[in-house]
């Protein structure tokens, strides 16, 4: 147990890295300072002809899941490009397996990301994640900020 949680709990400010390629580079930082143990990880590491990417996810969150709203914004060379919010848990009739889940317990997923739709110019992304646990979005529960660094047009 004791090696597990030195492999995944991650220094707030530092980046961590996430995938380097001829046409992508991924890292993740942590916009609070308090140590989180979460791990992130993308295949493949493409934006050139990659519909679906696969995604792994390690949490063990700090409070208690029982509402989960989270807030995508996304930049794009320093332009903001996109805000998008999801109610992920409700406490009700909640569809996916991180509702429920108790400070401590560890969230083990893997999920698909879609990709198909969007052709990712060649620039910098920068792309903030935050989960809250109301709906005000006062009460922060995980805050983390990706650097994508898209290093070639996809046509």
């Amino acid at each position: 147990m004791f090696g597990l949680l030195l492999f995944i709990l991650f220094t707030p400010g530092v980046s961590e890295f996430i995938c380097t390629s001829s046409d992508l580079e991924m890292s993740y930082t942590f916009c609070d300072s308090i140590a989180q143990a979460f791990m992130f990880n993308l295949t493949p590491c493409s934006v050139t002809n990659t519909h679906v990417w696969k995604a792994g996810l390690t949490w063990i969150p700090r409070s208690d899941i029982h509402f989960l709203k989270i807030v995508f914004s996304v930049w794009y060379d320093g332009a903001k490009a996109l805000l998008w919010k999801e109610l992920l848990c409700s406490g009700a009739d909640d569809e996916f397996s991180v509702c429920g889940t108790l400070k401590g317990e560890t969230i083990a997923s893997a999920f698909d990301i879609k990709g198909s739709r969007i052709a990712f110019p060649k620039g910098n992304y920068s792309i903030v994640v935050q989960g809250f646990s109301d709906d005000s979005e006062t009460n922060m529960i995980i805050c983390l900020n990706f650097t994508m660094i898209v290093k070639q047009d996809p046509f």
